[in-house]
């Protein structure tokens, strides 16, 4: 018979690298493309909407790798 908690602790791991290589990939292209995202967003109008979206992109794969990671090392928060 199988151990579920190695199946399940491998699929952890796996979230937690996906969301960590999604985070560090996000980092890497803000840095990259820092001139030419600044020069989009400072256009005025509407586009102070863009780093509205970018900052709920990082949010949420940054929250995502950040939950799996504490997780998958067994730490909870009290309740």
């Amino acid at each position: 018979m199988t151990d579920p908690t190695s199946h399940s602790g491998g699929k952890m791991i796996t979230r937690v690298a996906i969301y960590g290589f999604i985070s560090l990939a996000l980092y890497f292209l803000l840095y990259f493309f820092e001139d030419p995202i600044l020069a989009f967003t400072s256009q005025g109008g509407w586009y102070f909407i863009a780093p509205v979206v970018l900052a709920f992109v990082f949010s949420y794969f940054h929250g995502s790798f950040t939950s799996h990671f504490w997780d998958t090392l067994g730490i909870k928060a009290k309740k």
